[in-house]
């Protein structure tokens, strides 16, 4: 399509060797919202057809998009974007490359934008797609795109040199050839020079809180991309000339903070890219690396090294003295930040990294490591770095060595070891989890701990094989009857070291051997491999069967089997409520139900336990809504919904329930209703919310006749008989026993089998780091929205995965999919319906209006609060009986920055906080008195039930 004016804004794609995604990119400009527009496909001479296709785009719309072949390939992207700059006819350019799209609006936002500022340079939101991963997005450097801004020059927001891309920007075309704006040819990272030449000369920024790029991830591409070469020399001495120039452009003596923070971010991420893999590169490539390296870091402002996180400034600076043997260490606490790999070293009444370099003033603050590694926490929560000395493999067996790091010589000789290797495997929930073989030998050295062993996989490991591929290899160290886990480290495995055959617990179907590899963390793993004949052809059958149409058909034929809506039911159960009404009440016959019957939790099951223990009489109905798992052996179990569910309530002599039994059940005279509901209220309830203040009279007739039904109420405190009793203005009467769910909580001494195997459950046990469960409240959503996590779990990860694990546990009525690749750092526990062991596993608590905030002041540990909605939530939505920012035994965090680092800082206490807990509890859990459970038992059974 022709247009009758120059165009807006001109989309330079450029392509190589990318013909099947290219029509993706070229169509997401096709359906932009701005029409006066061109595409100027830029082909860099692929071998492939990518340039017939963009001639079909061009013969398809013509005027609208051209079609431009390079006559030789420049092997990158510096010349193919050129070439379109000196071609374009656009008032603006943008551009994309062929493996992602621009979101629908992007042309739109970023003209409007300029047309409104007079920018040069707009700039908008870019987000990672990661396909292959349920399409999960990471934004990129969202912080810098929260609201709209118009900056005059890039000093006025320094960080904006982290976002060096150049595809997420729009840039005036006269802008671009005034100051011969062009690609650096011949040089990789070439978005990092044109972004910062772009930045400093631009005369206005606009920076607009829009998505306008689609970075699609690939994960385990066949063809990596050059920003993934990492293994290249060449790519290093790249970015080092990038770097060099972007030095060049900032000398002046303005541009000396930009210059600063540039040179932190040299240290934080640039170089941090390449100490990732060099332990495991080769001599030669370590050789060459170091000298590069240390002529740059030479060039940088020291302050940067002070300036720049502790991490990766230590390895950098070891890098810049040339100390290998203490960097290999240091690069091991950037791959693993929880670990204590070097012996230390003490002087002084501190602590540091290693010996040498003390006498340097710099080197001297930055190895100091008093405050960063755990070396003075308790045994059992350190991480000790176990490097693997020896590796050899005979038949089926492998002989291990190894060398554990004895910090500070704080295992003393006397102590009496032992330890054994843990074969792990890393799907846990699906297959045999662990197998554990003792260590022959462990002993004192001058270096460390040494120890050996022999190990008979073939005889030993004998995993699924098709869902438990990969096992890791861990040691449990034992220190006078202290557990000490690790990992063991190394660089590489002999040249020869071979796969060892094993047995399936499936037979050699499924895999015949086990091969041994180093994780990208340096960790000693071993893998399934299918090498026989057997094992190749049940491997393929496998694949093949796992995917196909045969199976998936399967899958919705049984869902449709399924579906059943039960309305015949109910209408059946109408028809015979005067028959369960005329039923006789049978002592001791008790009716438990938690959550609507999803869950064996809460106060009922604590009820339902401290019945057990008394000895009393009693029969126990549970229900149940969807699945019998996890329900109480010795209890009938009824479908919620179910004849036997009205049977049971008609004929119960109690009714303990956490929320609300069946409306329309039939309640006989003979029955006592023992509401114990679910938690203390933040939020305004029942006639107090502004939903039911609107509803009609006969919803709200409803809702009074079923809580009519309540003949006692479980209070924590005064706060629930002025709030949750007069909000639903029930007339039952208040049991002041506290909650029977909290009894673990206020009880110090309250027994933790429960708490250890929930650790053993999610695959806690020996992980040194500090536990934070995040658990938020229910918000109301579409019907079609899916509950999706509030902050970046993989910058979660990035920033606090050495130090923290996250649990999430979300709401019941809540679901999240979390990406398997975070696994090692965050746990899925909401399956764990019992919150009580969860609260007492976790370390730090992260909410924001849910009521757990009121169960876990009770065990006095620190607790944030992510309020990110805190306007539109406590006073927008449902209101708030009490402002939470005047009293949250916490911090509160309205973003993400503040929300980690108030994670950081929760290791130390503060005596604010700590006096805000106790207040809190005193206020809203005076009756925890850890009794709550017996008070209700003796009360109300104290014959101990039925004879």
């Amino acid at each position: 399509m022709s247009v009758s004016r120059a165009p807006d804004v001109s989309v330079i794609v450029i392509v190589y060797n990318d013909a099947t995604r290219l029509p993706r990119a070229v169509d997401s400009v096709l359906r932009q919202t701005l029409d006066n527009l061109e595409i100027l496909i830029v082909d860099d001479a692929s071998t492939d057809d990518s340039f017939a296709v963009a001639e079909r785009f061009a013969a398809e719309h013509p005027g609208k998009v051209r079609a431009i072949r390079l006559e030789h390939n420049s092997g990158g992207c510096s010349r193919p974007r050129n070439e379109g700059i000196d071609r374009a006819l656009g008032t603006f350019v943008m551009f994309l490359d062929s493996d992602d799209t621009l979101d629908r609006h992007a042309c739109k936002n970023m003209l409007v934008a300029a047309e409104e500022t007079g920018a040069d340079l707009i700039s908008g939101l870019c987000v990672r797609l990661h396909e292959g991963r349920n399409g999960k997005i990471t934004p990129w450097y969202p912080e810098l795109y929260a609201e709209r801004a118009v900056l005059e020059s890039a000093s006025e927001r320094p960080e904006l040199l982290y976002d060096t891309l150049s595809t997420n920007k729009c840039y005036r075309r006269t802008f671009l050839n005034d100051h011969e704006l062009r690609f650096p040819e011949g040089l990789h990272y070439e978005d990092l020079l044109f972004s910062a030449r772009a930045y400093l000369g631009a005369n206005r920024i606009t920076l607009i809180p829009n998505t306008v790029y689609q970075w699609r991830v690939v994960k385990d591409a066949k063809v990596r991309s050059i920003s993934n070469r990492r293994g290249e020399l060449r790519n290093f001495t790249d970015r080092l000339a990038i770097h060099r120039r972007i030095d060049e452009e900032l000398q002046t003596e303005e541009l000396r903070s930009l210059k600063l923070l540039k040179d932190v971010k040299f240290l934080q991420h640039d170089l941090v890219l390449y100490l990732w893999g060099l332990p495991f590169q080769t001599e030669e490539f370590r050789r060459e690396f170091i000298p590069l390296a240390q002529e740059y870091l030479a060039t940088l402002d020291p302050r940067a090294f002070r300036e720049a996180k502790h991490i990766p400034a230590l390895a950098a600076y070891l890098v810049l003295r040339d100390d290998w043997p203490n960097l290999l260490t240091a690069i091991d606490l950037v791959l693993n930040r929880s670990k204590v790999a070097a012996p230390l070293h003490r002087q002084d009444g501190r602590v540091y990294w290693c010996a040498e370099h003390l006498d340097d003033e710099l080197g001297r603050a930055i190895l100091d490591v008093t405050d960063l590694v755990t070396w003075a926490k308790p045994l059992d929560q350190v991480w000790l770095g176990n490097d693997l000395v020896h590796y050899s493999s005979t038949g089926g067996s492998v002989r291990l060595a190894g060398l554990i790091v004895n910090p500070l010589d704080r295992i003393e000789p006397t102590a009496r070891l032992s330890a054994r290797l843990e074969f792990r495997s890393r799907r846990k929930k699906l297959a045999m989890t662990a197998v554990h073989v003792p260590v022959d030998s462990i002993r004192h050295t001058p270096e460390g701990l040494a120890w050996e062993t022999t190990v008979d996989l073939t005889r030993t490991l004998h995993p699924v094989g098709v869902l438990d591929p990969v096992w890791d290899v861990w040691m449990d160290l034992t220190v006078d009857g202290v557990v000490s886990t690790s990992r063991l480290f190394a660089t590489s495995l002999p040249e020869d070291a071979r796969s060892i055959p094993i047995r399936p617990r499936l037979g050699k179907a499924v895999g015949d051997h086990v091969l041994p590899f180093i994780t990208d963390k340096g960790h000693l793993s071993f893998t399934v491999t299918h090498e026989g004949t057997i094992a190749r052809k049940g491997r393929e059958l496998v694949l093949r069967t796992a995917d196909s149409a045969f199976g998936h058909k399967l899958v919705s034929t049984a869902r449709k089997q399924i579906t059943r809506t039960g309305a015949r039911k109910r209408e059946a159960f109408r028809l015979a409520r005067t028959a369960l009404a005329k039923l006789p009440v049978r002592k001791g016959l008790v009716v438990f139900e938690s959550h609507l019957g999803l869950q064996y939790s809460d106060n009922p099951r604590y009820i339902h336990e401290e019945l057990r223990r008394s000895g009393a009489r009693f029969e126990a109905v549970w229900v149940y809504a969807e699945s019998r798992a996890g329900f109480p052996k010795d209890a009938t179990l009824v479908k919620r919904g179910s004849w036997a569910h009205y049977k049971a309530l008609a004929q119960a002599e109690f009714w303990i329930d956490n929320q609300g039994v069946l409306g329309d059940a039939v309640k006989n005279p003979g029955t006592t209703y023992i509401q114990t509901w679910h938690g203390s209220a933040l939020k305004r309830m029942g006639f107090d919310m502004p939903s039911v203040k609107q509803s009609d009279a006969a919803a709200q007739a409803r809702l009074q006749k079923g809580v009519d039904r309540f003949d006692y109420f479980v209070v924590r405190s005064e706060h629930d008989v002025e709030t949750l009793m007069a909000a639903y203005r029930l007339r039952a009467e208040p049991l002041r026993t506290g909650y029977p769910r909290n009894d673990a909580l206020a009880d110090a001494d309250a027994p933790t089998a429960d708490v250890e195997a929930l650790r053993a459950e999610l695959g806690l046990v020996g992980d040194p780091r500090r536990i934070v469960l995040y658990a938020p409240t229910f918000r109301p959503r579409e019907e079609d929205e899916e509950f999706e996590m509030p902050f970046d779990l993989e910058r979660w990860v990035r920033e606090l995965g050495e130090e923290f694990v996250l649990l999430v546990r979300t709401h019941y009525l809540d679901a999240v999919d979390l990406p398997p690749s975070l696994a090692k750092d965050v746990r899925d526990a909401s399956a764990t319906h019992d919150v009580t062991p969860l609260l007492r596993l976790a370390d730090v608590l992260i909410t924001d209006y849910s009521s757990l905030m009121f169960d876990y002041a009770l065990l006095d540990r620190p607790m944030v609060f992510y309020t990110y909605d805190y306007e539109a939530y406590t006073r927008q939505s449902r209101g708030a009986y009490f402002e939470l920012a005047d009293r949250a035994p916490g911090p509160l965090a309205a973003d993400q920055d503040a929300l980690f680092a108030a994670v950081r800082e929760s290791g130390a206490e503060h005596g604010h906080y700590a006096d805000l807990r106790r207040a809190f509890v005193k206020s809203y859990g005076e009756y925890d008195r850890g009794t709550a459970a017996r008070q209700i038992v003796e009360r109300f059974f104290p014959t101990g039930g039925a004879q």
